[in-house]
């Protein structure tokens, strides 16, 4: 297998080559909108919408952003991440009020579900808007950006099925709900989604268990660039003691290399090599 040189617009289910062009797209979506066009473009998607809010969340984020690119095949929202010092405070507080998830089911984080509600409704039109044929649906995003793709699905899912994804791929994504919700999510979406982590990133081990848990499907990839279902016990606790440590969200931190994107593009070129 070898590192992919065109977005293939007819995958389905999952691939590694698939992983790796939806984290191409999940990159992307931290440039500015000139630079989302013309790249969607070149890989054969013609029609670009943006999806841009700015809100004052009792958070340090002040907007949410995310585009969706529509082919003849295949339709991508990729949602924003955003810098894990902007999130740290509010990723590590256990006492932050829940919000109620999608169709009542359960609860989700409050700043990752105000984050989307500010532009689901046009995310959900856009999807609705370019799917006028048979075109798959997939949502990607690295960080808060992965949270916000897999709440989408769940409401996609959960309120409006005929719009439902054939996919999520999310990369360094925080836990974002309770049980309750993970359960139902897994129900609906399990075989669809597939929550990358690479070696000791710090951010999906937050916000704290119990109150907060992650959907199915983890694909880790460690540092010899092997991608495993789940992660060993031994690697598990040495990776969770290593991250959650004093200088978790330091920049020269090994939680914080491991999660950025760069490094989880260059881990997926490395499991195709």
């Amino acid at each position: 297998m070898a590192v992919p040189t065109d977005f293939d617009q007819h995958a389905t289910g999952y691939s590694l080559p698939h992983a790796y062009w939806l984290a191409k797209a999940a990159e992307l979506a931290y440039q500015d909108e000139a630079a989302i066009e013309e790249q969607a473009r070149a890989w054969g998607f013609d029609t670009v919408r943006h999806h841009q809010t700015r809100f004052t969340p009792p958070f340090p984020l002040q907007d949410t952003q995310a585009y969706t690119m529509a082919g003849d095949n295949m339709i991508v929202t990729a949602f924003r991440g955003t810098e894990p010092a902007q999130i740290r405070d509010w990723l590590s507080d256990s006492t932050t009020p829940p919000w109620p998830g999608p169709a009542r089911t359960g609860y989700v984080h409050y700043g990752f579900a105000e984050a989307l509600e500010s532009v689901y409704p046009d995310v959900a039109k856009a999807v609705s808007d370019l799917r006028t044929g048979d075109q798959t649906v997939w949502f990607t995003g690295h960080s808060l950006g992965g949270a916000l793709a897999m709440l989408a699905a769940a409401r996609l899912d959960l309120e409006e099925p005929s719009l439902a994804a054939d996919g999520v791929y999310t990369y360094g994504q925080p836990r974002t709900c309770d049980r309750l919700l993970a359960a139902a999510y897994d129900k609906g979406l399990r075989g669809r989604t597939y929550r990358f982590v690479h070696g000791n990133d710090i951010v999906p081990e937050l916000p704290p268990e119990p109150a907060f848990t992650h959907v199915e499907a983890l694909r880790h990839i460690d540092s010899a660039g092997r991608v495993q279902e789940k992660v060993p016990l031994v690697s598990a606790l040495t990776d969770r003691a290593k991250g959650l440590g004093a200088a978790a969200f330091s920049p020269d931190g090994e939680g914080i290399r491991d999660h950025l994107m760069r490094s989880y593009l260059a881990a997926l070129e490395k499991a195709l090599a």
